[in-house]
């Protein structure tokens, strides 16, 4: 399981990024799990996901509308399958409105380009 945190704030919320090996519905499950297991996590107000599995893409908004279609696309873009991008925001108070699509993307990009740094 990789984890960024604290990479990105606007308004007051706080992003993270984080991701692992997931092939099927179950291994997304098992890593929500794991993830919203930390109690830092585990106090979040959305954790937002993505992933290109063997029997194709799924998603999850949780609460955050939109959002696992933007993970999606950008795990399309860059071929990235087998592995979940979970999103996670910690709600700072003041609606974003469309910036929260903006801010869920690079927190994405950045996953992509650091994922192999961490590994």
């Amino acid at each position: 399981m990789l984890v960024f945190e604290n990479i990105l704030t606007d308004r007051g919320s706080r992003y993270a990024v984080s991701g692992g090996p997931a092939h099927s519905r179950d291994d997304v499950r098992a890593f929500l799990k794991a993830l919203t297991g930390r109690k830092k996590f585990a106090r979040a107000t959305h954790h937002s996901w993505g992933a290109l599995l063997e029997d194709g893409p799924a998603k999850g908004d949780d609460g955050e509308g939109g959002a696992g279609s933007v993970i999606l696309k950008k795990l399309e873009g860059a071929d990235l399958r087998g592995e979940v991008v979970v999103v996670t925001r910690w709600y700072g108070g003041k609606h974003l409105g469309g910036d929260r699509f903006r801010r869920i993307a690079e927190a994405v990009e950045h996953y992509l380009a650091h994922r192999e740094d961490a590994s």
